[in-house]
């Protein structure tokens, strides 16, 4: 647990708890934050070790006051989470969030927000936690694309503070997979890295340029490595540039250039999001994940318990 100087008076505890991870943040009503604390115990976990005790143990962690409210992002209000906490169907106003948002049955006043459904038959899908990313970053007039890199990498379509549209890409995990569990794990060195560079460049031109050929611009990561004109300390970047440059593509496609992108990115992951997403003509401007998420917390505790703001 960490913990910042201050006099200022709790006023909630804001969580986001996702698949296998959990962080909290005791908030003062100015958006201070007061202390933090964080573990490996997300929605897999709880699943057999329950949620009240997990939530219990860091509220005590935080030294937080018995009566104050709790607020949470994510995971937990998934199907299989605490508690479901029903999507809002697009399109939909990202501060009505807290509209949505599902009261536990437990001890104190605590609270799951709402995840968000495109449910159109074309284009199903569906997000928990970004939305209240988006809400952090974003103003109530706000227009614009926001990409959101990740295991399941989002782009939102927001007009005048409202989500129209969304798309989910499984650039991540397929990442894992391809690397992991097929013949391209003899051409990725295990945790290589697969930062910027040449081989990353190189990755994301042959995507841009011919994005219908992937299944077989994949096969050339290994070909390339047993004819010598490739090493395997390359095969992590160039396969990250050809499965990011994939995604833009299509991105692109459906979302248009005509707005700056928006990149809530963090770490070696958004770094890689932005170098291509400018390499590919897009005008990006980007906030950090972990600050989306608090901020966005922030704004609907607000809108919740407003009398104690």
């Amino acid at each position: 647990m960490t913990t910042t100087a201050s006099s200022a008076t709790p006023a909630f505890v804001a969580v986001d708890w996702g698949t296998s991870s959990f962080r909290a943040w005791l908030m003062a009503a100015d958006g201070t934050e007061l202390a933090e604390t964080r573990g490996s115990e997300g929605m897999l976990h709880c699943a057999t070790s329950g949620f009240a005790p997990v939530l219990h143990d860091h509220l005590g962690k935080l030294r937080a006051p018995a009566e104050l409210p709790v607020l949470i992002c994510g995971m937990a209000g998934a199907r299989q989470g605490w508690i479901e906490a029903p999507y809002l169907h697009t399109p939909t106003r990202l501060d009505a969030l807290h509209a949505g948002a599902i009261r536990v049955e437990t001890e104190g006043d605590v609270r799951i927000l709402p995840g968000l459904a495109q449910a159109r038959a074309d284009r199903p899908d569906v997000m928990r936690g970004e939305e209240t990313q988006l809400l952090g970053v974003t103003e109530p007039d706000f227009s614009g694309t926001v990409c959101i890199p990740g295991t399941h990498s989002k782009w939102i379509r927001i007009e005048s503070g409202a989500v129209v549209g969304f798309a989910t890409y499984m650039t991540g995990e397929l990442f894992a997979v391809i690397s992991q569990h097929s013949i391209l794990m003899h051409a990725v060195e295990p945790n290589a890295s697969s930062e910027g560079g040449a081989a990353f460049r190189a990755g994301l031109e042959t995507a841009l340029a011919a994005p219908t050929s992937l299944t077989n611009a994949l096969f050339r990561v290994r070909a390339a490595q047993l004819l010598g004109f490739e090493q395997r300390a390359e095969g992590a970047a160039r396969l990250s540039g050809l499965l990011i440059g994939s995604e833009i593509v299509d991105a692109h496609a459906r979302f248009g250039a005509a707005y700056p992108v928006r990149l809530i990115g963090a770490g070696r992951l958004g770094r890689l999001y932005r170098e291509a997403l400018a390499a590919s003509g897009f005008d990006v401007s980007e906030c950090d994940a972990e600050q989306a998420s608090r901020r966005g917390l922030i704004k609907a505790a607000r809108q919740i318990w407003g009398a104690r703001f």
